[in-house]
Order: structure tokens, then sequence, then C-alpha cells
């Protein structure tokens, strides 16, 4: 599987809400970090818009 045109949103600031569900750093789920390593090119991109989503409502 060819992903390697979607960086991950990772910033290396890993820290959980209380839910304990969402990294505050990146925005991405628990089930999203999980798997990015699998996810093809399209579903990379489509984790990277909603982690961008999420961060711009929480800050």
């Amino acid at each position: 599987m060819e992903t390697d045109g979607i960086a991950s949103p990772c910033i290396g600031t890993c820290l959980l809400d209380r839910a304990g569900e969402l990294c505050t750093g990146c925005g991405r789920t628990l089930a999203e970090i999980a798997g990015w390593p699998d996810a093809s090119e399209a579903e990379r991109r489509v984790i990277v818009e909603r982690a961008r989503q999420r961060r711009g409502r929480s800050g």
C-alpha cells in the first residue's frame, strides 16, 4: 500500500483529552491514530481534514 504522499498530522505533543478519546496535539481520535499505518491515501486525507476541523473548533 503506497501512502507516502500524506504526512501524519502528529506534532509530537501527544496528550489525550479528558475523555481519553482525542489527541489534543494533532486532533485525531485514538481509532484514527491506530489505523493510520494501514490507511489508504484517501483515508488519510479524510483523517487529516477531520483533525484540522477539530483543532479549529477547540482553539
